[in-house]
């Protein structure tokens, strides 16, 4: 029967699932690029086989098959298993599924194995609910997470569980996935007779970076446009490579830790590289600078006061004229900031400074060092036996400008590298000799 826009009213086929749900492995044997964890022999393995699996963390980057492993392991299991997500569920349904599990083990004498995706995204009361229940056996923790558990989970639940780390796909990896697709009749593509060349699988294989699901994605649009797929169909599709970053998560403090230590290293190629990394990922340009402006103080200082100079200047330029066209100045000054000689003995004059300012007496400022403005001040001492310094033929004194209790300390001792070897000079014919 036609409705008034002369639709017919009966239910429509249901759509087929996504390519990369398909081919989601089935078994342990299936499962490509994770042989470290996985293979025959190993722990993990021997583990879900003999169903004695115990609390586990899977960490991975997206794509490395966290939820896959899960889905084995409760086809391979013989526990009741459940899963959801911590992006949809909240205390109540935890607690739902803490009774079922509790009920479940008095009933039927069976564990309950529950997998828990993206499992940084529960807070901690949330996590809490979990630990009686694992605590008394009555479930057996899957967590599936993309960010570093150390900072993630809580450490009770963490001392409770073995973190399993799961690499990035490498090429080979993805390439293996991809053909296997390509041959599959019942799940992938073989039934279509699609072909694809070497090129434009090793292609998506690196545009994938890793994640065998955007790859299969990739692999998908491709064999809509074309039965035959070669490199210069790949490059139509793909018009930017997505690199995995996450601004607030640990891959942004691990490039920037990156950035950091090759510039200290003297290392422009690298400096470079990792600062590219970071822009095209779509990286605050402004919190790169801030970072530069840090590191010409902190591991450059006075060995080349220019590149304090450097690295302002390109903030400025980047917040003048604004990304792409400010990248070249971040990278001028990256390159500045690595080549330039280097010394931390501000940022050590400074640290010691510091503690001594905070570990020890807040002594007064001596007087010979305090103004006198008023009569009053002028009688009580202030300003008395002060020299001034432009009177004495090299303008400096031996006055003593530090309290007593620090006098005659010495908290910047600069390096002998880059312009810092003539404050050196200088600074030794200023001091007097210890006694």
């Amino acid at each position: 029967m036609a409705d008034l826009f002369g639709e017919d009213d009966k239910p429509a086929s249901k759509a087929p699932s996504p390519l990369a749900e398909r081919m989601r492995p089935r078994t342990l044997d299936e499962i490509v690029g994770q042989e470290r964890l996985l293979a025959p022999g190993r722990p993990l393995r021997e583990a879900i086989e003999r169903d004695a699996l115990q609390s586990i963390i899977l960490w991975g980057p997206p794509g490395t098959g966290k939820t896959t492993l899960a889905r084995v392991i409760a086809a391979t299991t013989k526990a009741h298993f459940i899963s959801f997500s911590a992006v949809l569920s909240g205390i109540k349904e935890i607690r739902a599924v803490m009774t079922e599990a509790e009920q479940t083990r008095k009933r039927l004498g069976r564990r309950t194995i529950l997998f828990i995706d993206e499992i940084h995204r529960f807070n901690k009361a949330q996590q809490d609910a979990f630990l009686p229940r694992v605590e008394a056996g009555d479930i057996v923790l899957v967590g599936a997470t993309t960010e570093n558990p150390s900072f993630e989970v809580i450490s009770a639940l963490l001392s409770r569980s073995k973190v399993y780390v799961l690499q990035p796909l490498g090429p080979d990896a993805i390439v293996q996935i991809l053909r296997r697709t390509l041959a599959d009749d019942e799940r992938g593509l073989g039934g279509r007779g699609g072909r694809a060349e070497d090129a434009a699988l090793n292609a998506i294989a690196t545009f994938a970076n890793g994640d065998a699901r955007v790859a299969l994605n990739t692999l998908e649009l491709a064999a809509a446009m074309s039965p035959t797929i070669d490199a210069a169909l790949i490059q139509q599709v793909l018009e930017k490579r997505a690199l995995l970053y996450d601004k607030t998560g640990e891959e942004h403090y691990n490039l920037i830790s990156a950035l950091h230590k090759s510039m200290r290293n003297s290392d422009p190629d690298a400096s470079v590289y990792w600062l590219a990394r970071m822009l095209e990922a779509g990286e605050d340009p402004l919190y790169v600078a801030r970072r530069m402006v840090r590191f010409a103080s902190e591991d450059i200082g006075l060995a080349d006061p220019q590149a304090l100079a450097v690295a302002v200047a390109a903030k400025d330029a980047v917040h003048f004229i604004g990304m792409p066209e400010g990248n070249t100045a971040l990278a001028q000054a990256a390159i500045y900031l690595a080549a330039a000689p280097k010394s931390n003995a501000v940022l050590r004059a400074y640290s010691d400074a510091a503690a001594a300012a905070e570990r020890q007496v807040a002594e007064p400022v001596p007087l010979h060092l305090r103004n006198a403005p008023t009569p009053l001040m002028k009688g009580l001492g202030y300003g008395k036996d002060y020299q001034y310094a432009h009177d004495a033929p090299d303008a400096t004194t031996d006055m003593e400008c530090l309290p007593p209790s620090q006098a005659g300390r010495k908290f910047y001792e600069p390096t002998e590298r880059g312009y810092e070897g003539e404050i050196r000079e200088r600074i030794k014919k200023r001091r007097r000799p210890d006694p």
